[in-house]
This record gives structure tokens, C-alpha cells and sequence, in this order.
């Protein structure tokens, strides 16, 4: 026998290969989600408190116009595998690129409503479409 416990040694290719099939799309596709924030070099939306200036990336899951005091609001829901985070764009009504399915990086203060994540008028990059 080893010294080394059985949880601490290397995981081989075909483990991997077995989890991979074992688990969920969803499961899957968070988890590519958490690489990819930790390959951009951004913080993961889960950490995030309030108040914190943050450089956050994802997906968006969904897109809405809602309107907030009377004011037009572009308001989009960001994931990165470990938490969601609403985006919101005041006095816009539509921008182009901003759409379910597309990948971005965001930075703003994060600020929190109603116990969820809000980030309002951030400064954003489009990921590129052939990274996805």
C-alpha cells in the first residue's frame, strides 16, 4: 500500500472520463464556467460582496427590458458556474451584442437589491463568439 490516502492521489484520464459521463449538461457547463473565470483572471461572482469594485466573467442566461422608477433598464442575468448576478444598464433600451448565450466581462461595484447581486452600468468587453 501507499502512504499517500486514496482521496489525495491523482485523479487518472479515465476517472475523469467517468465523471465527465456521470455528470449533468449543467453540471458540465458550470464547471467550464469556473475555468474560464479563473483563466481570464477574474473573481468569481460567488465571492463578490457588497460594495466590492470587481472584474467578474459568464454567460448570460437571460435578457430583459424592465423598467426601474419610470427609467427605461436593460437588465441581464450573469453566471459563472458558482453564483448569477444581475447586470443592469439604465436608460437603455437594447445593446447590441447583449444577448442570451453570449460571454462577457464586466467591472462596477457590485451593490446588493433585495438579497441578489446587482451591478449597475458596468464597463464591459464581448467575449468572441468562436471562444464559445
Amino acid at each position: 500500500m501507499s502512504a499517500v490516502p486514496r482521496s489525495e492521489k491523482p485523479v487518472g484520464r479515465f476517472r475523469r472520463m467517468l465523471d465527465r459521463l456521470s455528470s449533468s449538461q449543467e453540471d458540465l457547463e458550470s464547471e467550464e464556467l469556473r475555468e474560464d473565470t479563473e483563466t481570464a483572471g477574474c473573481i468569481r461572482i460567488g465571492d463578490c460582496q457588497d460594495r466590492q469594485i470587481v472584474t467578474v466573467t459568464g454567460t448570460l442566461r437571460t435578457v430583459t427590458l424592465r423598467p426601474r422608477a419610470g427609467v427605461p433598464a436593460l437588465e441581464a442575468e450573469l453566471f459563472d458556474g458558482s453564483a448569477a448576478l444581475d447586470v443592469v444598464w439604465l436608460g437603455r433600451r437594447s445593446i447590441v451584442g447583449i444577448e442570451p448565450g453570449r460571454k462577457l466581462i464586466a467591472s462596477g461595484r457590485i451593490s446588493m437589491s433585495r438579497g441578489r447581486r446587482v451591478l449597475f452600468n458596468p464597463k464591459y468587453e464581448l467575449r468572441p463568439l468562436g471562444r464559445e
